[in-house]
């Protein structure tokens, strides 16, 4: 079982600029407009978890839903998903580590956590695994951060790092337990 964070970041750590956009991840140049390992990270999972907040920025991009998997949106403030993305989503409210567990109860045992705030909340409840980030050559000066301030120090390895498109650094974490 794992959790599994598959995330980019600016070179100063955000996810989003100031305007929760993230249009800059676009700008490196992809002639063969490769998934960068994308699919290769979805074969590996069984679910998806992200907050209300990366649900709702997905759910504003044209065309269709991006997901085969299931996923569960987690939310304190939604009673109910958009009638559009009832068979699409679920929504999940409650203790993160009570969730998880129920999800893997549930035969969901390798979990792709996404979003800023959900992933800072698994980071804090040291409920991350793995993280892969690659990293777009752009300075925001300001946006969503990926990390926030935690209570205890985690520790990660790096197990693999590559270099993608001649200007994408994408690195593989591993938690060390």
């Amino acid at each position: 079982m794992a959790n599994i964070v598959y995330i980019a970041t600016s070179l100063d750590g955000y996810i989003a600029d100031e305007n929760n956009a993230v249009d800059w991840l676009h700008e490196v140049d992809n002639p063969g407009n490769s998934d960068l390992g994308f699919s290769e990270h979805m074969a590996r999972v069984d679910a998806l978890i992200m907050g209300r907040n990366t649900f709702e920025l997905v759910a504003s991009f044209a065309g269709d839903w991006p997901y085969s998997k299931p996923v569960f949106v987690l939310s304190h403030s939604l009673e109910q998903l958009p009638a559009d993305y009832q068979d699409k989503a679920s929504l999940l409210q409650g203790d993160i580590k009570d969730i998880v567990t129920n999800l893997n109860h549930a035969g969901f045992k390798n979990l792709y956590i996404d979003g800023g705030v959900t992933i800072q909340n698994f980071l804090k409840a040291d409920l991350i695994d793995e993280m892969v980030i690659t990293t777009i050559p752009v300075l925001l000066g300001g946006g969503i951060p990926l990390f926030s301030r935690l209570t205890n120090k985690l520790k990660f390895s790096c197990v693999k790092s590559e270099l993608l498109l001649n200007s994408l650094v994408k690195s593989t974490f591993v938690r060390e337990r």
